[in-house]
């Protein structure tokens, strides 16, 4: 499969890496334990998809099982992508973890201190929509309660 030049910048490791972090980050600022992997790997997948992003809320206040109704080409759009994706997310959680930017415990991961700025900042508006919602998704998607549950609801396997 040929992919664009944008595609290629979006999927590169590195910028999955940052993706996984983000949703580390913004588990951590929520919940004070450690992000289970599959909210990083999921924040990150749909944190990649414009239609899933555009319609994600302001806030992590908002009821995620309301939301889903709402919106409920999310869980199309997770069914049809979230493979695809996920082969392109795998890379970049290796680099953040060889990289020892985030680190793996019994019950999930952490960041390490320091080890990615807290701000988002740098890039183009794309790059910087994408961080803020894996940020938030990393918030939000383990606020429903199970994680299997959530999964599901987003039509992907726990």
């Amino acid at each position: 499969m040929e992919l664009s030049r944008e595609e290629r910048a979006l999927y590169n490791p590195a910028f999955t890496a940052l993706l996984c972090i983000r949703a580390v980050q913004g588990h951590a600022k929520a919940h004070e334990t450690p992000c289970p992997l599959p909210v990083a790997v999921t924040a990150s997948i749909m944190a990649l998809q414009p239609a899933i992003r555009n319609a994600l809320p302001a806030t992590a206040g908002t009821g995620l099982m309301g939301w889903l109704e709402a919106n409920q080409h999310v869980r199309i759009e997770m069914s049809r992508n979230a493979t695809a994706l996920a082969a392109v997310v795998r890379p970049g959680l290796l680099l953040a973890l060889q990289s020892r930017a985030v680190y793996c415990t019994t019950t999930g991961l952490m960041l390490k201190p320091r080890a990615v700025t807290q701000t988002i900042g740098e890039g183009t508006q794309q790059t910087r929509a994408i961080q803020q919602a894996a940020l938030l998704l990393g918030r939000w998607l383990p606020s429903t309660g199970s994680l299997g549950t959530v999964l599901t609801l987003l039509g992907v396997q726990p």
